[in-house]
């Protein structure tokens, strides 16, 4: 890896996932054709990219069961203890709305009510996503979501994998679809004859599936747009080479475009892992995909003084950021831009990204600096409530009337004058 001296703040800003006109193109084309045509674009579509023909896109319980009876034993106890990790920390993010008493009787309130439909697409491809699964179903299901559904691509068997069916059956999710591509997000935002509209769209996929939400967001919400993944490593001189190295390219595995950042204040430690990050490349299964985004996006930092270092870290803003240093909990206070952070050497991002219970679906590209992580909130609404008693009523009349007036809109005033005290002078 490169190692450069740290002069001033950095960014992990990229044009990413911003598609191409014929891509774009392509994407709406397939969007207006679900609308129209509904199941039978979807049949078309699902043999054209994923080669292969299904009749009936919804998942069977048979499928489910099957799934459930063949699946390693060990591997369905620790997606459940993970889904119950996930679901107790989702669980403190509840809300339950307020009301605030005002004179003579008047109140004020916000209710909160959790969407009634979402639909998370779990992408598919050469890897099965069980986490995926857990990560976007439990925060649902705390807000009280009533209908949650799953469409993600079959593979050549026309079956999804099993530790996808296996996961959605731990959370009792069974609305599931053998269907991807940007022609899933045009049937979770339009509805088909099998499928029936939600009102939300969450999950990741490929360019296809990232220009489909960006269109149909309007006519439903969408979680967010992520890009390829990000780690940034800051550590001193008591991190372990081999471990920060290990965990720069647990992310750099992911993507060809992943981003993987050392920040460190020890140039000891910037020589050992760069050398250490070469050495393992050649011993990880991924290592061409790895290669490439430590090639491309992998960089190493040296800083002068660890507020020049968590300086940089906050004008990164990364998705996953991991602490290694001595005053790890300290250092963290002063950061305020990271999608999620992870403290000290037996935190590595991984633990995160499957079993302690935060939640992995982060924001990427800079974007931490405004967004946050996925969570009960993304499935909930806020409704305001009013209620004025007569005597508030006839007491703020008139200064509502003149803040109409003095915008110009003499319907308004007129509307808050037409109540009783004009009547009773009349």
């Amino acid at each position: 890896m490169n190692i450069t001296k740290l002069t001033n703040t950095i960014s992990l800003k990229r044009q990413l996932e911003s598609g191409n006109e014929e891509q774009l193109r392509t994407v709406r084309n397939v969007l207006q054709d679900v609308r129209e045509h509904g199941d039978d674009a979807l049949r078309k579509y699902t043999e054209m990219w994923d080669g292969v023909k299904i009749d009936n896109f919804r998942v069977t319980e048979q499928e489910i069961e099957e799934a459930v009876n063949s699946f390693d034993p060990q591997l369905k106890k620790d997606l459940e203890e993970a889904a119950d990790n996930i679901r107790y920390y989702h669980e403190q993010q509840k809300r339950e709305g307020y009301q605030l008493p005002l004179a003579d009787g008047s109140w004020l309130a916000q209710r909160i009510t959790p969407l009634d439909a979402v639909g998370l697409y779990v992408p598919g491809g050469s890897a099965a996503y069980p986490s995926s699964v857990l990560m976007n179903v439990i925060p649902a299901q705390v807000a009280g979501v009533k209908r949650i559904i799953i469409t993600s691509p079959a593979g050549k068997d026309g079956k999804l994998p099993a530790a996808v069916l296996v996961s959605a059956a731990i959370l009792g999710i069974t609305e599931i679809y053998k269907v991807g591509g940007a022609q899933a997000i045009g049937a979770l935002a339009y509805g088909t004859e099998t499928i029936l509209p939600v009102d939300k769209i969450t999950g990741p996929g490929n360019i296809f599936v990232a220009l489909a939400k960006r269109e149909v967001f309007g006519e439903v919400a969408i979680d967010m747009i992520a890009g390829p993944s990000e780690i940034c490593v800051l550590a001193d001189e008591t991190a372990y080479a081999d471990e920060v190295a290990a965990d720069l390219l647990s992310q750099a595995e992911h993507d060809a475009l992943a981003c993987a950042v050392l920040i460190t204040t020890s140039e000891k430690l910037a020589e050992e892992v760069s050398q250490q990050v070469e050495s393992q490349l050649s011993q990880l299964p991924r290592e061409a995909i790895a290669r490439k985004a430590i090639e491309n996006f992998g960089q190493i930092y040296i800083a002068e003084t660890m507020t020049q270092a968590i300086e940089a870290v906050n004008s990164l803003a990364p998705e996953h950021l991991e602490i290694v240093t001595k005053n790890a909990e300290e250092d963290s206070l002063q950061v305020q831009h990271a999608g999620a952070i992870f403290l000290g050497r037996y935190s590595s991002e991984p633990v995160g990204d499957y079993f302690a219970g935060t939640n992995h679906v982060l924001p990427t590209n800079s974007t931490a600096r405004f967004a946050s992580g996925l969570n009960v909130d993304d499935f909930i609404k806020r409704t305001s409530v009013v209620y004025y008693s007569e005597k508030t009523w006839e007491q703020n009349a008139p200064k509502i009337a003149r803040l109409a007036r003095m915008e110009g809109l003499e319907g308004h005033a007129r509307a808050v004058e037409s109540r009783g005290w004009t009547k009773g002078e009349e």
